[in-house]
């Protein structure tokens, strides 16, 4: 059995607040922009999560010094004299994070080399390194292979290109960013990712010295500068954990004050909230997300880059759009294989179908793939408890949610995944009135 084991009893409404801190997809991205100057990088509002632990343990194999303050939730990151670790060491950590491959643009300026080991993370479809791999030769970067992985050298360092993304990948925008901020000349990058998190990683190399430019048209122009030096920032909230909670209210009719939420980051999230029929209030230092009582509604969801509505958001919605009276039409084009998680949901008494088409308002990517990636949801629908396996980290914590609003006891196996995204998430549920047991 799976790493972790709850009992949940469901059928009682989650109550009361909680509080999320720093976005995941942003803090183990700023850890990393630390190795690119020898001087004392701080980060502030950092969450306890796995994946913080990952990279903490990374920059320390590379001979960085790590101090983290769990309860100020302060990192200090001083980079000291970095080196290349033992690919072994490496391969130990990156079974659990994709994460180091960002290592790559730091240590090739650093180091004038790098080792990428085989990635690991969640399976919830293809995350290709060919956009990082060709972003990082096409600027002087030169590959081989290794065991356990690709060897990377840089003996004449990296110069600017012009790189044009075909999709705006989060990923190889970061190592863009990361690889052309110390490169010889100034870096054109077009189709680039503009989520909040790529900001915050953009204003934190704006204070280290770097020169960018972000165009209205997803155009980012970046002067590479010979030296940078530490920063101090504090990490803007994680939408995600935000959104996750505010579905679990709605599926549950309850009432849930999530502090540290921030209402301009999820604006697409909170119109999709009001039209499925729940309700919010924006507060200075939080948002309240609540069932109002009444019918949900039906509607359909298309998932997206930022402005759009986020694909993470896209899992603990369905569970909630289970409970909408009518037919809801959820379309995942950011990644192909996200419908997993609900096979365990019509175990419990949903009614989803997943279709190989595009059922959006566009054809994307995945319709001529052979991926099941839109789904058609019937409801509402009684959930009654089960026992569930865990599948990934977003999908794992639907689960939760789902075990949640069910009639009945669950078993939910492999919840320790959820620590990689959720800070005390036991603890949370726990707080808000949740009937849950660790079993092992």
């Amino acid at each position: 059995m799976a790493d972790g084991v709850l009992r949940v009893d469901g059928g009682f409404p989650l109550n009361g607040e909680i509080a999320v801190r720093g976005a995941k997809n942003f803090v183990s991205k700023a850890m990393v922009a630390a190795l690119l100057t020898s001087e004392t990088s701080v980060l502030r509002n950092v969450p306890l999560i796995r994946d913080v632990d990952v990279v903490s343990e990374l920059l320390r194999l590379h001979g960085a010094d790590v101090e983290f303050d769990q309860d100020a939730g302060t990192i200090v990151i001083t980079p000291g004299r970095l080196h290349l670790p033992d690919p072994n060491e490496v391969m130990m950590l990156a079974g659990s994070s994709r994460i180091p491959i960002l290592f790559s643009s730091p240590l090739l300026h650093t180091l004038g080399e790098a080792f990428i080991p085989d990635l690991g993370g969640c399976h919830i479809g293809s995350r290709p390194v060919d956009f990082h791999l060709k972003v990082l030769e096409d600027m002087g970067a030169r590959r081989e292979p290794q065991e356990f992985g690709l060897h990377l050298s840089a003996p004449g360092g990296l110069q600017a290109k012009k790189v044009e993304l075909p999709y705006p990948s989060v990923g190889a925008t970061e190592q863009t960013l990361l690889a052309a901020v110390r490169a010889q000349g100034i870096t054109e990058l077009k189709g680039a990712a503009i989520e909040p998190e790529i900001m915050d990683l953009i204003a934190v190399l704006q204070k280290m010295g770097a020169l960018i430019n972000v165009d209205t048209d997803r155009t980012i122009h970046i002067e590479g500068v010979a030296k940078l030096h530490g920063f101090t920032h504090t990490s803007l909230p994680d939408r995600i954990e935000a959104g996750s909670w505010a579905c679990a209210a709605l599926a549950t009719h309850g009432d849930v004050y999530v502090r540290g939420a921030d209402q301009q980051s999820m604006m697409s999230f909170l119109n999709v909230f009001r039209k499925v029929g729940g309700e919010f209030e924006v507060f200075d230092d939080g948002i309240r997300f609540w069932h109002p009582g009444g019918d949900l509604k039906s509607m359909p969801i298309e998932t997206g880059v930022h402005p759009g509505f986020m694909t993470d958001w896209q899992q603990p919605m369905v569970v909630a759009l289970t409970q909408a009276h009518g037919v809801s039409i959820v379309h995942e084009t950011v990644y192909e294989n996200r419908f997993g998680f609900t096979k365990a949901l019509n175990q419990m008494g949903a009614h989803i179908q997943v279709y190989r088409e595009c059922l959006g308002s566009k054809q994307c990517r995945f319709g001529l793939r052979n991926f099941y990636h839109s789904a058609v949801i019937q409801g509402p629908t009684e959930l009654t408890g089960a026992e569930i396996e865990v599948p990934d980290l977003r999908g794992g914590f639907s689960h939760l949610i789902a075990a949640l609003s069910a009639h009945g006891t669950s078993v939910v196996s492999g919840v320790n995944i959820i620590n990689r995204g959720y800070e005390h998430f036991m603890k949370k549920l726990l707080a808000l009135g949740a009937h849950v047991e660790k079993v092992s």
